[in-house]
């Protein structure tokens, strides 16, 4: 268990609260990311049908797993035994039956069949199945999307999870001196990304490192005009720029960072873009401090865009913190214009400045926290466009 017993109780209790704002009765979460918030799960499982689920009076959530990863939950979970839930083998890829059949005998069983029900309609993992299988099974319940109600309650990060988020921070950075070390001309780019995921791995002599809920992305050359590529057998060549992004994790704690890297000759063009995109994202940073919005940090960073005549429609931040594969966004708060999300200490977020131009990119992020009276860069790591001649 890393974190306390009283931290996990005071997760449910303002988790509690906002169902009694919205009406709900009963939380069914799917996301990986919530059970792993609400319990203290942890483990390479959510290929199958899992769940917490939060009465709105309980005193601690139910964790809901196939029977074969039960002892898992007893070992991760700060649970009571009787609150870990299984299903059996005869649920696993037997359609139509399917684990969530055994979740409504199990509801049927504790009589909420009739309860306001709240469910996480946009949550990876939570399938159409799912959702047929609820719909059907308790025609009686009262069922609604609990708009990201345990994401949101996540947006405000307790002290030891900063710690958690800073020591991954120190991975980060070990991260990306090996990719700028190992990426060189004529090296392969599955090669570099095999040491990069050994330094993230290895974390440092305190502590270890865990695998990321994204693959470390290496857009090359004309890639760099495109977002999320990863590495492939090709060859790194000079005269071509690469987009590195990666994050180092602990205890499922994410600090993502991006840094761009040039082999060959010094291009002008491509430095003069890349200071652009630093001035832009400091401008961002600069507005970051409790009472403003997500809104203000954007406009002040396309100010700068504006200024140049440099156009970005995606968005340039989003909030992190724990973090499950396929993604270590909490989809909460966005660093875009409109969002009108307050900020408050302790709020994380990846802020992203990336520039792409029709067959090239540069890019540079921070992974950052608010604090009381402005904000904290979680990694400490050079934003230049780094040129090896």
């Amino acid at each position: 268990m890393i974190f306390t017993k009283d931290e996990y109780k005071q997760r449910l209790k303002k988790v509690q609260k906002m169902m009694q704002v919205k009406g709900i009765e009963l939380l069914i979460s799917h996301d990986t990311n919530n059970l792993n918030y609400l319990t203290g799960y942890d483990a390479w499982s959510f290929y199958y049908a899992q769940c917490a689920i939060v009465h709105v009076n309980a005193e601690e959530p139910l964790c809901f797993v196939r029977a074969q990863d039960a002892g898992g939950a007893y070992i991760k979970t700060y649970l009571k035994n009787e609150s870990i839930l299984v299903y059996e083998e005869e649920y696993i890829h037997t359609w139509p039956r399917h684990p969530y059949d055994r979740l409504i005998d199990i509801i049927k069983e504790k009589k909420w069949d009739k309860l306001s029900i709240g469910l996480e309609m946009d949550s990876h993992y939570f399938t159409a199945f799912c959702y047929e299988k609820i719909k059907q099974g308790l025609p009686n319940a009262k069922l609604k999307d609990c708009d990201r109600l345990v994401n949101w309650s996540r947006l405000v990060k307790s002290d030891t999870e900063i710690t958690y988020m800073k020591s991954a921070a120190q991975i980060s950075e070990k991260g990306m001196r090996t990719a700028m070390d190992v990426i060189n001309p004529g090296v392969r780019q599955c090669d570099a990304v095999g040491e990069i995921q050994k330094t993230l791995f290895y974390g440092t002599e305190e502590f270890g490192g865990e695998y990321s809920s994204i693959a470390t992305l290496l857009p090359t050359g004309k890639g760099t005009s495109a977002s999320h590529l990863t590495a492939t057998q090709e060859k790194f060549k000079t005269g071509e720029a690469t987009i590195i992004e990666l994050s180092g994790v602990y205890n499922r704690y994410h600090a993502p960072m991006a840094r761009t890297v040039l082999l060959g000759k010094p291009n002008q063009l491509k430095i003069d873009t890349m200071n652009k995109t630093i001035e832009a994202l400091n401008a961002g940073i600069k507005a970051i401090k409790p009472g403003n919005t997500a809104d203000d940090v954007a406009q002040e960073f396309w100010k700068i865009l504006d200024k140049y005549g440099i156009e970005k429609k995606s968005r340039t931040g989003y909030s992190i913190g724990i973090g499950y594969p396929p993604d270590w966004g909490e989809h909460t708060l966005n660093i875009y214009k409109g969002d009108k999300t307050v900020l408050e200490p302790n709020v994380c977020f990846h802020m992203i400045a990336v520039m792409q131009f029709g067959n090239w990119g540069v890019e540079a992020s921070e992974a950052i926290r608010v604090t009381d009276k402005g904000s904290e860069l979680f990694c400490n790591f050079p934003k230049d466009l780094y040129i090896k001649d």
